[in-house]
């Protein structure tokens, strides 16, 4: 139980910016096993964008109640996943060959196709949450957030690590871990999904993986495997996915 409770708060050390225990202990093998709790993450995450967005329902405008809980899972995880997509956009829209596509994704700075690309994904995220009904919103954060995590597992399990990005990364990535590891990203990943309507389930669970699918090709075929910046790039896109799925069935 206490090496799954260091695993678990390793993958809350690398995926958020929630404090940890200095003395966790910390090993790349460690990391790679966490990726089990990375759904369960979304859970933390989601839950704090819920709790935000209930508090601030009671007292503010639905729109800016929306707009604050969004804020608060940006801030909650340091934009982690929301830089990753920015890079990606950059890197995969201005290169044209697989160096020059490691070389943008590697800078600091955020090009046209970066800013564009995270303007649209948070504005496109905030008109579909404010579309939905106050009560549905929370169990939609918490839900949204825990199943988009589940397909970077998926792609990690599914795919292999750019070697090139391997070469010359400057931060460690969770890897492929043992096959319980999946099952259990799996099953944290669909428990909030069963207060959901079941015409949904038929819907995100095809959608998300045909999503799933060709962005796996696409970046096998572009760069030869998966990057942390990929990774972070899905886990938007798979959101943004479940919110527009949740709309169209509702």
């Amino acid at each position: 139980m206490k090496e799954q409770i260091n695993l678990f708060l390793t993958a809350v050390m690398f995926y958020s910016r929630i404090p940890v225990p200095r003395s966790l202990p910390f090993s790349n093998e460690r990391l790679n096993r966490a990726t089990r709790y990375l759904p369960l993450i979304g859970w933390l995450i989601g839950g704090i964008g819920a709790a935000v967005f209930y508090g601030l329902n009671l007292l503010l405008p639905l729109e800016l109640a929306v707009f604050l809980s969004m804020m608060a899972t940006v801030f909650a995880t340091g934009a982690f996943h929301e830089d990753g997509f920015a890079d990606f956009c950059d890197g995969f829209g201005g290169g044209y060959t697989r160096e020059k596509i490691f070389t943008i994704m590697k800078d600091s700075r955020i090009g046209t196709y970066g800013t564009v690309g995270i303007l649209g994904m948070l504005g496109t995220k905030f008109l579909a949450l404010q579309s939905f009904p106050a009560a549905l919103i929370p169990l939609t954060l918490i839900a949204g957030h825990a199943f988009s995590r589940l397909m970077p597992v998926v792609i990690i399990f599914t795919s292999w690590y750019s070697r090139e990005d391997e070469l010359s990364k400057t931060k460690p990535i969770g890897k492929k871990g043992k096959n319980s590891d999946l099952i259990l990203a799996i099953i944290f990943a669909m428990v909030p999904m069963a207060l959901l309507p079941w015409q949904f389930m038929a819907v995100v669970l095809p959608a998300a993986l045909l999503v799933t699918y060709v962005f796996k090709k696409y970046i096998e075929r572009k760069i030869g495997g998966y990057t942390g910046d990929c990774l972070g790039a899905l886990q938007q896109i798979i959101e943004l996915l479940f919110y527009l799925c949740l709309l169209a069935v509702l």
